[in-house]
């Protein structure tokens, strides 16, 4: 205080004479009461404009943050369905291939030996079986389904031995070189619950289930609707594997799915989320002709370049509707025969088989039989599959368009997982033996 005094009256006198002096006495602002105050109250805290600034740096990092982790968060559930996707798609083609590779094999011993398509047509581009047949509803094509049949590795196969008429539920058969002796419930490797397929050189065919087997007897019983004609003894009879692969689309219930069916009973879905299935046929240009220095009375064919042979010149078979010397693939003009079907081209290897080709006649083994097919599936030597796949999650998948045949609720950006297809070519190895 006596300091404060001193400087206070020393300034005063100052002040009185010369104004020089009054300058150089100032009391600095340093040792002045308010000055000490306002240098408290900046060290106190924050003002209210400074917090506000602070607050939205700090939203605006945040906000940043997300945003680069938010496509990181679409990836990482897009990725999983992803390769599910693909997964099912390998499922698809897997199972697919597998059974059109063995589409036509045939019997492997006795005068059958040889592929289907000498008898009759072993691919069909509808459902075909026991339960809901395409054939019963008059559908003779369908582009989303596909039937296979063909012989697998199995002793069961001989001939009739007696007239099997259609009406029967008994058949016997003839003892072949593989028929297990002293067997009491198994007869040339046929076994109960089989399915067996009998047809003919006539280009008749019919499906059974064995019901029972009985070996000192030598016959089979089979269970089933009757048989489609009246066969001959020699007839040939074998296990059978038969594949339908169709395509399930339920709308309503937003279900999609590539189903199988054995011709039988069993119907089940192989992939889930399938949207879209197709088939397509290649196969010979050429219509059907008769082999060279081949007669049609030889018991062991083939006999034809494709199809069932012909009966010979005059010879009428009671169990069609065609003339003498006639059937679905051959007439008979100037006491020659004469192939019905005509050439698609000339001078290719394989063409492209129309739809409407395949499902407008002639039929065989005519247009009256149950188990009648157009004469034109027996060209087909290569079959080309479309498959195309969804993701399982709605919001996965966005607007229905040419990224998705079915629309979800997808945004865009990383969260879009598009629709997988693929088509791949398919040549039945049994169906090409003679090219």
């Amino acid at each position: 205080m006596s300091r404060l005094r001193a400087i206070t009256s020393a300034c005063a006198a100052a002040s009185q004479g010369r104004l020089r002096a009054w300058l150089s006495c100032r009391v600095s602002p340093d040792q002045s009461p308010n000055a000490v105050s306002r240098r408290r109250s900046r060290e106190g805290g924050f003002t209210l404009t400074e917090m506000m600034v602070s607050t939205a740096i700090m939203v605006g990092i945040t906000g940043a943050v997300f945003h680069v982790m938010n496509p990181s968060q679409g990836t990482f559930h897009a990725q999983p369905e992803v390769a599910d996707m693909q997964q099912r798609m390998r499922v698809g083609v897997d199972s697919l291939t597998k059974e059109l590779l063995m589409a036509g094999a045939g019997t492997y011993t006795g005068a059958s030996a040889g592929a289907l398509y000498n008898y009759f047509a072993p691919v069909m581009p509808y459902r075909m079986g026991t339960l809901n047949s395409d054939i019963d509803a008059g559908v003779y094509y369908r582009p989303d389904a596909i039937s296979i049949m063909y012989v697998p590795i199995t002793p069961a196969q001989t001939t009739i031995r007696d007239e099997m008429p259609a009406q029967s539920s008994e058949l016997k058969v003839n003892p072949q070189a593989n028929c297990p002796p002293n067997k009491h419930n198994q007869l040339c490797g046929f076994k109960e619950g089989m399915r067996l397929i009998i047809f003919d050189t006539n280009g008749n065919w019919d499906p059974m289930t064995v019901t029972n087997v009985q070996d000192e007897a030598l016959h089979l019983q089979h269970q089933g609707q009757d048989l489609s004609v009246k066969y001959a003894p020699g007839s040939y009879i074998t296990q059978a594997a038969t594949h339908t692969y169709y395509l399930k689309s339920d709308n309503l219930n937003k279900t999609y799915q590539l189903m199988h069916y054995d011709g039988y009973q069993t119907d089940l879905p192989v992939v889930d989320n399938v949207v879209s299935l197709a088939f397509e046929y290649f196969g010979e240009p050429a219509p059907p002709m008769l082999l060279p220095n081949k007669a049609l009375s030889d018991t062991k064919g083939p006999w034809t370049t494709y199809g069932p042979k012909p009966p010979a010149l005059g010879v009428n078979v009671p169990t069609d509707s065609w003339g003498a010397g006639e059937n679905c693939l051959f007439k008979v003009e100037n006491n020659v025969h004469v192939a019905r079907l005509s050439a698609l081209a000339v001078g290719v290897g394989q063409v492209k088989l129309d739809p409407a080709i395949l499902q407008d006649g002639p039929f065989c083994p005519d247009a009256t039989k149950q188990q009648r097919y157009d004469a034109d599936l027996l060209r087909i030597r290569r079959v080309r599959v479309k498959l195309r796949v969804q993701a399982a999650v709605a919001a996965l998948r966005g607007p229905t368009g040419v990224l998705f045949k079915y629309g979800g609720s997808a945004q865009g950006g990383e969260r879009y997982v598009p629709d997988q297809e693929i088509s791949f070519d398919v040549t039945p190895r049994n169906m090409n033996l003679g090219r």
